[in-house]
């Protein structure tokens, strides 16, 4: 039975959230947007809404970051008039989060365009010299983004990806219709549900005790090299992933694995990053790089990793040069596995 049943107006609403606690209260609020389409409108009123174009988000430079702004209603709805669409564009919006205050978030794309769809792209550089800012590529701007910003933005970029490419239904063919929250989808044809979802991958720091493995696809920046990552194939757990992820790549067998923390990354698709640690079984050290997935992969020293940690911001390409061993971004669950390995590392060192 929902909390909420027989409760009629918001005011009565919220005031039962106030008997909650913060984040309880916004996680109720939330599931409220999601399954009820009038109290997500009314949310919209006093809600503000954070702009993108072709997935890319609206930026404002600040003092060498990069800030994010956000519009009310209002100026959204003057924004489309200007460039002579209707404020219907607004149903396309996706609820993406809310504030202690309850002022929920909302995230649209002025960009995106299908061959049904009746809502033309607006211009991009004209949109950019009207707001002030530019639309810029999400992933090149994660070293100058906070990472409460990173993380409203990936949510909002996820989201807005996976209604662009959901849109028919896979049963029937007909058009799917989204809520006015952006939570699912539903084919009037067959009465099938989408919902949102994330592909899990398993990522794993290995390390022989005293050495970490680390590895690097072609499509990194020169330097960079990583923890070894894969999808989850159906059928398996985590446990069973990593140890075939790292069979596959390196050619190791794990020994021993302990699961460190989570996190949702947007690139290129939707997907939840299993964190994990790993030692492999003692004598099998030789690495046998899979080239078809990986470029190269190799053992790092503790002095290596911790001097990668402590290089300040990204590393700028310039003709000629090499490329010093580089670490991903902190806003990477791969940077977090990394820095842990080299803190227990530090630890085992310290006189007891």
């Amino acid at each position: 039975m929902s909390l909420y049943c027989g409760i009629a107006s918001r005011r009565k609403i919220l005031w039962c959230y106030r008997l909650l606690s913060t984040y309880v209260t916004k996680t109720r609020y939330l599931f409220e947007l999601k399954e009820d389409d009038d109290a997500c409108k009314k949310a919209q009123q006093t809600g503000v809404f954070y702009l993108f174009h072709s997935l890319a988000p609206l930026l404002h430079t600040a003092e060498h970051q990069y800030v994010v702004p956000w519009f009310s209603l209002l100026e959204v709805e003057r924004l489309l008039h200007k460039f002579g669409q209707d404020t219907q564009r607004i149903e396309d919006s996706v609820l993406i989060g809310c504030s202690e205050q309850c002022e929920a978030w909302f995230a649209l794309d002025l960009g995106l365009n299908s061959s049904f769809s009746i809502h033309a792209s607006l211009p991009k550089s004209e949109v950019e010299t009207e707001l002030k800012g530019s639309f810029m590529e999400l992933r090149k701007a994660l070293f100058q983004l906070n990472s409460m910003d990173s993380s409203l933005l990936f949510t909002a970029q996820a989201l807005l990806r996976w209604h662009n490419g959901h849109q028919f239904c896979s049963k029937s063919g007909q058009p799917t219709k989204k809520n006015i929250a952006g939570s699912k989808r539903m084919c009037p044809s067959s009465n099938i549900i989408y919902y949102p979802q994330m592909a899990p991958v398993v990522i794993t720091l290995v390390s022989d005790g005293t050495r970490c493995l680390l590895a690097r696809q072609s499509s990194f920046p020169k330097g960079v090299y990583s923890a070894l990552a894969g999808f989850c194939d159906i059928g398996e757990d985590v446990e069973e992933a990593v140890r075939r992820e790292v069979a596959e790549e390196v050619g190791l067998e794990v020994e021993s694995m302990q699961y460190s923390a989570s996190q949702h990354w947007p690139f290129p698709n939707s997907s939840l990053m299993i964190a994990c640690h790993a030692t492999v079984k003692p004598g099998q050290k030789e690495i046998q790089v899979n080239l078809r997935e990986l470029e190269a992969a190799a053992w790092f020293s503790y002095d290596e990793v911790a001097t990668a940690l402590r290089r300040k911001g990204p590393y700028i390409q310039r003709q000629n040069e090499t490329f010093p061993f580089s670490v991903p971004p902190k806003l990477a669950i791969a940077h977090q596995l990394i820095k842990e390995w080299v803190e227990k590392q530090t630890c085992a060192s310290l006189p007891a």
